[in-house]
């Protein structure tokens, strides 16, 4: 027990200091973190660490995929919601296909059934690393949308998929129409346990006014989502999908801001650490993936009348990765324009896009931890192939395995590193249309304060020195907002100018650093200094959020 809190301890060190030199270099932080998890790999008596699957699915997949649901737009997401299907299901069947076919060919001997588990568990991007990546580069807001859109929906299909191809491997049978019907059966249930978890969840935290209390449930509620749904052989991912949507468009109506201001800065904390833990630990499992591979027996082992060696079978990895990153090319463009050329009513109410954000699109494929876990909980004789013989069932998962792991590797690393590359290459920029809405939501807002302040003024039940001042702050946000208005769009500025930021920030600085001598100076104690201080720290954020 303790050795393994003390492996923990040092892999929460190792992913503060790897992350904060990815923001020092300004590289997308799973990277450098997957990077690093590979050189702590090959300290040769570091312990060695190995991915549990069931880990990744019930302890790490539920949380992560519950809040990048309850932050997303639910008006996009349903705005976009013909390509994120398209890209989520369309997609990930026909990379399945695709790889199952290529790899069935390219390796004689090889089943066609396990080819297609190995498409199964490759055939979604990471919706972690796929955030991750993204949020910090400034793309138009469709984009994405309909990343991000991808990735939550897609890992559902793919594990789906990845149960049917188990099935044919371990019982040399398919049937299309039944797997049709489950696949519905499967994603029907998954998205109705979700509504009625999500359903559940607002009922509680609309009668609820404890902020502890309220984000402990919230911790909670992915799992109530996913563990119920999986025990029923129905989509947890789905589930908890759904889940996350339908909190994110009940919660500002349900819950307060002392709710919002507390459970916004645990989430992140979560969401930080998991992430972390996930990209390290992948890059931790090079040694577990090679051992299982390069040992005497499978070194060199004839395989359907072929001798399979581990430079032959890099080569082969690396023709699968391209082959993947080919394949999102291929149906991300034609899924694209095939419609809108084929349908005029389509065209006409979306028109043709730009190219350049479509390569953007077709360019974010990055594969993670899901794909991983799906490949390591194939092993024999406890994993999914344990009902084939022990010698096949082994040669298939390791296989399986190291194909995933090198994918993993060659997307995430090469297309996430060449990503901001590309960006600023193809001069893709965000439109500012989120900073366009937010003006004019927060102009509305304040003329409908003023107008509120208008009424309470004429009932003469206030006073009026305070009805002024209180006029004098909102006339000046407006009379800001109106100037912001007239910025050239698309320039990315904020809400406020930077001179004007400028000047708040360093008034904040100046009040900041007078509360604390007077703290020094025993004036007043620090129960008093920390209530200013959240007032300081509150206006700060909101500045820094405007960038």
């Amino acid at each position: 027990m303790q050795k393994q809190l003390d492996e923990i301890l040092v892999l929460l060190v190792a992913v503060a200091i790897l992350a904060l030199v990815a923001r020092k270099i300004s590289l997308p932080y799973p990277i450098l973190l997957v990077l690093g998890g590979l050189g702590l790999a090959m300290i040769p008596d570091l312990p060695k660490m190995k991915l549990q699957p069931e880990l990744v699915f019930v302890i790490f997949l539920p949380p992560l995929l519950f809040p990048a649901a309850l932050f997303t737009s639910w008006r996009d997401f349903h705005a976009n919601l013909r390509p994120i299907s398209l890209l989520a299901i369309g997609l990930v069947l026909f990379t399945t296909v695709s790889v199952g076919y290529f790899t069935h060919y390219l390796i004689a001997g090889f089943p066609l059934a396990a080819a297609f588990i190995l498409g199964a568990i490759i055939s979604p991007p990471d919706a972690v690393a796929a955030t991750a990546i993204t949020e910090r580069l400034r793309v138009p807001r469709r984009v994405v949308t309909i990343i991000e859109g991808e990735s939550l929906v897609n890992d559902a299909i793919a594990l789906v998929a990845l149960q049917f191809a188990v099935r044919a491997l371990t019982t040399g049978t398919f049937s299309l129409a039944h797997a049709s019907l489950d696949f519905v059966v499967v994603g029907l249930g998954g998205i109705l346990i979700g509504l009625a978890v999500g359903w559940l969840a607002s009922q509680v935290q609309r009668r609820l006014n404890d902020p502890p209390v309220q984000v402990t449930i919230s911790l909670l509620t992915p799992f109530a989502a996913y563990l119920p749904a999986d025990q029923l052989g129905l989509s947890g991912v789905l589930a908890v999908v759904t889940t996350g949507l339908y909190m994110g468009w009940r919660s500002p109506e349900i819950v307060n801001s002392r709710m919002r201001l507390q459970a916004g800065p645990v989430w992140e904390m979560i969401v930080f650490l998991l992430n972390g833990l996930v990209f390290i630990l992948i890059g931790l499992q090079l040694p577990e993936v090679l051992k299982d591979l390069t040992s005497s027996a499978k070194v060199v082992r004839e395989f359907a009348g072929q001798t399979i060696s581990f430079p032959r079978l890099c080569r082969h990895a690396i023709l699968i990765s391209l082959l993947v990153i080919l394949v999102r090319f291929i149906w991300v463009f034609a899924a694209t324009y095939l419609p809108r050329l084929l349908s005029k009513k389509l065209r006409l109410r979306d028109p043709l896009p730009d190219w350049r954000p479509v390569v953007i699109v077709a360019w974010t494929g990055m594969r993670g931890v899901v794909s991983l876990a799906a490949a390591l909980a194939l092993a024999p004789p406890s994993g999914l192939l344990g009902d084939l013989p022990s010698a096949e069932g082994e040669i298939i998962s390791d296989l399986i395995i190291f194909f995933t792991y090198v994918v993993i590797l060659v997307t995430l690393v090469f297309q996430g590193l060449t990503l901001p590359l590309l960006i600023r290459w193809l001069n893709v920029v965000d439109t500012g249309e989120t900073e366009r809405e937010e003006r004019e939501a927060r102009l509305k807002a304040n003329l409908a304060a003023m107008a509120r302040l208008a009424e309470l003024e004429r009932q003469e039940e206030h006073s009026s020195e305070l009805v002024q001042r209180l006029r004098v702050e909102y006339e000046d946000r407006i009379r800001q907002l109106e100037a912001c208005g007239q910025a050239e769009a698309g320039s990315g500025a904020g809400i406020y100018s930077s001179d004007f930021e400028y000047l708040q920030l360093e008034t904040l600085r100046v009040e900041r650093q007078t509360i604390l001598q007077l703290r020094n100076e025993r004036v007043i104690n620090d129960h008093v200094l920390r209530r200013i201080q959240r007032d300081i720290d509150l206006a700060e954020a909101r500045l820094e959020g405007d960038d």
